[in-house]
């Protein structure tokens, strides 16, 4: 077939294919141009999920006679300077997107400028032009955009339903609002108004947080640390949420370029490796982070939707993310997110009809003491098994434990009062009280120390009277004897004894009395995952967590009051101890006035 060239109205179609995928594509790229043309309102409807009605109006400075006209021309814009590809400042380019979507839907535009005695008004019907004529709107832009891919039945085929599509739309609003919370924004998809945004005031971290807070949730802005850092003129800023505040997947993570939000791989990467041993895998943070660096160090159009980007230098992005989000969590310490005890108040809470003729999980029809806790029982520790002398009536019901100093109970975490169940300690606050998972806990205190040692001066080995065999698959001892240098660094030193054996000679001291077998076996199934190739340190989270969780103190191990309180004083002072190994929370907190509400106490 001999060469020829293509017509305007089929290169057009082949550029919407490239730019407009579906209605939130054309949502996306027409919001943009609004926000560029400086807008501090922006309204925009969507009927049958954008198919059949696009409508976006703006107060931006909107465009006169000529501009107007340029503007559904191809590679006419209004955003870009003669030779400056590398230099981009804004979201898109007016005169690229405009005549894409006019190819492939009925495209009207009306518009004034400021100062102008009146507006003017085009319409692209699948590409042929109408002239230009008056037209009304006080100020800005309106753009419409009326039955999309309609000259394109093989495009129009493939498009979801209208609850997807809507939500697709919904999605970019959000991101772009979050991105420009000086600037209001109103959704309406059918109906039915999806999204009102009014512009925010004040300070901008302020007003980035209130914006935030609303499409996030409050949850996410009281659980939110703030992030502010910057390195050779990058610079890392927006909010981070506690670790125990989390989801199944990374919907709720939103990141931004220069103010364009993007789905970048690099991004996403740096986020999961600076919440690697603080959340368990499979489980995401919800995050709103704003990267901003000069435009010649970034390429913003490697994707036709600028979904991704290019970093010149993506090493030091990747470094400034990991290592300011690392900083924040560090700076946290045991903080747990508010979520946690959110959840356990609503488990407390009966459910609706309750008569008092049944009776709560563990609880005697007889009204007497909690199944498992009776006088004598193992479940409860009380003041005499745990060493403390009784306390005194006072009037109301009185602690298991002796009243604790004053100073404990102004401690982030409280002073002990009992343990239960051989597993939960009971702490008392000045306002309220939490209650522990012991092993979750020290196993987050014996973790964090490991790192630590290992970063100092190496992990203290002990060694062992009698060394201990451990039987293995013949090929799983060969994988952990090929590893024993590697694991030596982390205190465990280890020679292969024979065929499909292990002898271990020296652990961990910090470990403390262990089961040694146990340890190894698990040992052996995590480095089973793990490519030869890939050095241990490189994932030393896993093989620390591993350690650590064999050498924490035991659920089932009965604690007196001094081992419990201490254990309390050694979360306040470690980073990340609200949560242990795996992303859970180590412990709940209940506030005094949350507890009196479900009770009736309190409005």
């Amino acid at each position: 077939m001999a060469v020829r060239k293509l017509s305007d109205s089929v290169i057009n179609r082949i550029a919407a294919g490239e730019v407009v995928e579906r209605p939130a594509s054309a949502v996306k790229e027409l919001v943009e141009n609004a926000l560029d043309a400086g807008a501090r309102n922006v309204e925009i409807v969507a009927e049958v999920g954008g198919l059949a009605l696009i409508r976006i109006i703006d107060d931006g400075h909107g465009m006169d006679e000529r501009d107007l006209a340029l503007s559904v021309e191809r590679h006419a814009t209004s955003k870009l300077n003669d030779e400056e590809l590398l230099r981009i400042n804004t979201l898109g380019f007016r005169g690229e997107a405009l005549p894409s979507i006019a190819s492939v839907a009925k495209l009207t535009i009306t518009t004034h400028a400021k100062n102008a005695p009146h507006g003017w008004e085009l319409t692209v019907n699948a590409g042929r032009k109408s002239p230009i004529r008056p037209g009304s709107l006080p100020r800005g832009t309106r753009v419409e955009v009326e039955n999309l891919f309609r000259p394109t039945p093989a495009r129009l085929k493939f498009q979801k339903s209208e609850r997807s599509e809507n939500a697709a739309i919904t999605d970019i609003v959000k991101r772009l609002a979050m991105a420009n919370p000086e600037t209001g924004f109103s959704l309406t998809t059918g109906e039915r108004i999806s999204l009102t945004l009014p512009p925010t005031t004040g300070l901008f971290d302020d007003a980035r947080l209130a914006r935030l807070s609303r499409i996030m949730g409050a949850e996410f802005a009281d659980n939110a640390l703030k992030i502010d850092a910057t390195r050779e003129g990058l610079r890392l800023s927006g909010y981070a949420g506690l670790p125990t505040l989390n989801r199944a997947n990374a919907g709720m993570q939103y990141l931004f370029v220069n103010g364009r939000p993007v789905r970048d791989k690099l991004l996403f990467g740096a986020v999961r490796g600076a919440y690697a041993d603080v959340l368990h895998h499979g489980r995401h943070p919800l995050l709103a982070l704003f990267v901003d660096l000069p435009p010649v160090d970034v390429d913003v159009n490697v994707h036709p939707t600028k979904a991704e980007v290019r970093f010149r230098d993506p090493g030091l992005v990747r470094g400034l993310i990991v290592g300011a989000l690392k900083a924040a969590l560090h700076n946290a310490g045991h903080r747990a997110s508010t979520s946690v005890a959110s959840a356990s108040l609503a488990a407390f809470r009966p459910e609706s009809g309750f008569t008092g003729q049944t009776y709560p999980s563990g609880w005697s029809p007889a009204g007497g003491n909690p199944v498992g806790f009776a006088e004598g029982g193992s479940g409860i520790q009380t003041a005499e098994t745990l060493g403390f002398g009784p306390q005194a009536s006072s009037g109301d019901i009185a602690p298991s434990l002796a009243a604790p100093a004053a100073d404990q109970l102004d401690r982030p975490l409280g002073a002990a009062r009992a343990q239960i169940h051989e597993n939960y300690i009971v702490s008392q606050t000045r306002d309220g009280l939490i209650l522990v998972d012991q092993h979750a806990a020290h196993e987050r205190i014996v973790f964090e120390t490991m790192k630590a040692s290992l970063a100092a001066s190496g992990v203290a080995k002990q060694g062992l009277l009698i060394p201990e065999i451990v039987e293995l698959d013949a090929a799983e001892a060969d994988q952990l004897a090929a590893r024993a240098p590697e694991l030596a660094d982390l205190g465990l030193v280890i020679e292969p004894f024979g065929n499909g054996a292990i002898c271990v000679r020296e652990v961990p001291a910090m470990l403390g009395e262990i089961d040694i077998a146990g340890l190894i076996k698990d040992l052996a199934a995590d480095l089973a995952d793990i490519e030869m190739t890939v050095g241990l340190k490189e994932k030393l989270e896993d093989v620390c967590a591993t350690m650590a969780c064999h050498g924490s103190v035991r659920s089932g191990r009965r604690l007196n009051g001094q081992e419990m309180n201490a254990l309390l004083r050694q979360m306040e002072e470690t980073p990340f101890s609200g949560q242990c190994n795996h992303g859970r929370p180590t412990y709940v907190e209940l506030k005094l006035a949350d507890i009196e509400r479900l009770f009736g106490r309190r409005g």
